[in-house]
């Protein structure tokens, strides 16, 4: 019985796809993806700059209000 390799079924005439073994994958090598890398890491970094300062403003204010109701209360408590 003779094997016809030329069939191709229903799928395989509709999927564009080429993720099969024998076939070579084509690249177009314009390194598009270590661009886009490149602009996500520096926008994390900003990202992370802005975080950190964001928290030291947040932990200088509230230690600040902190002292603040300590000293209202200590005045209050501390009449003679």
């Amino acid at each position: 019985m003779e094997v016809n390799n030329s069939y191709t079924s229903w799928a395989d005439q509709w999927d564009t796809r080429s993720d099969y073994p024998g076939e070579p994958k084509h690249n177009s090598g314009g390194g598009g993806a270590e661009k886009y890398k490149k602009k996500v890491g520096e926008g994390l970094e900003k990202t992370k700059t802005v975080a950190a300062t964001g928290f030291k403003k947040v932990k200088v204010g509230t230690s600040a209000g902190l002292h603040w109701i300590k000293d209202k209360y200590h005045k209050t408590t501390s009449k003679n």
